[in-house]
C-alpha cells in the first residue's frame, strides 16, 4: 500500500501516514486489481464502501432500457466514487462503475467510519474530507446538466469547451474523454459530433489532435 500516495489524495487530505496506517483495520481496507473492461459495480447493487482509485481511471456510466449509454464522470487515480450511494444504507445503485483502464481499487468501510475509534486519530478528517468530496461530485453534475441543455451540438461542444478552459486556465485544453466517451458525455451521437468538430475546425474556431484542444476565440 503506497501510503505516500495515498496521503496526498483529496480523501486523506491532511491525514499523516502513520494515521492511514492505524486506520487501515479498522477501515476495513482492500486493495483490489481490476483489468480495462471489467465492472467494478453494478447497477441495482447496494454498497457499503467507497471505491479510491489508486492507479488507472474509473468510468461511470448509465445504460437506459433502449441500450443507450451515457457517460457521467471518469475518476482518475486519487479520486473516489460511489461515495454518495455508500453512504445512504441499502440504496441501489443507479449506474455502473467499470474499470476505463486496468487500475487498482482501494475500497474503504463507510459503515466502520463512522464508528469511533480511539486509535483513528485523523477520522474526523476523513469524514470533512468526504462531505467536501460529496460536494464537490454534486457540483460536476450540475456542470454536466449545464452542458447538455443547449439544444445544439455546437451550444453543447462550447459550453464544455468553456469550463474545461476556466479549469485549466489556458485556451490549449486536454480532455479526459475520446471521442466516443466524449458523445456519450454530452448524450450526442458520435458520428454528428465528430462532423461538428470538423466544422469547428473548418470554421477556424477550434484546432485538435485527439482529446487535445486549441480554442481558437475567447470563450471566457
Amino acid at each position: 500500500m503506497n501510503l505516500s500516495f495515498i496521503s496526498k489524495t483529496a480523501l486523506f487530505r491532511g491525514c499523516p501516514e502513520k494515521d492511514i496506517l492505524n486506520m487501515a483495520k479498522h477501515l476495513d481496507f482492500r486493495i483490489v486489481k481490476y483489468e480495462k473492461g471489467d465492472v467494478i459495480l453494478s447497477v441495482g447493487s447496494t454498497v457499503t464502501d467507497i471505491g479510491l482509485v489508486l492507479s488507472g481511471s474509473v468510468r461511470i456510466e448509465h445504460t437506459d432500457l433502449l441500450g443507450n449509454k451515457s457517460i457521467l464522470d471518469i475518476t482518475s487515480a486519487g479520486g473516489v466514487f460511489a461515495e454518495s450511494y455508500a453512504c445512504i444504507p441499502n440504496e441501489p445503485m443507479m449506474v455502473d462503475a467499470v474499470a476505463n483502464e486496468d487500475c487498482d481499487i482501494l475500497f474503504i468501510s463507510v459503515p466502520r467510519l463512522f464508528m469511533p475509534c480511539q486509535t483513528c486519530r485523523s477520522q474526523n478528517r476523513l469524514i470533512q474530507n468526504l462531505v467536501m468530496i460529496t460536494a464537490e461530485k454534486n457540483l460536476q453534475l450540475s456542470k454536466r446538466s449545464m452542458h447538455i441543455s443547449p439544444k445544439t451540438i455546437r451550444g453543447r461542444l462550447f459550453s464544455y469547451f468553456s469550463q474545461q478552459v476556466s479549469a485549466q486556465g489556458s485556451s490549449r485544453i486536454t480532455i479526459p474523454f475520446d471521442r466516443q466517451q466524449l458523445a456519450d458525455y454530452l448524450n450526442l451521437d458520435r458520428s454528428a459530433l465528430s462532423k461538428e468538430l470538423g466544422k469547428m475546425k473548418n470554421d477556424g474556431l477550434i484546432e485538435y489532435s485527439k482529446n487535445n484542444f486549441e480554442i481558437k476565440i475567447d470563450i471566457k
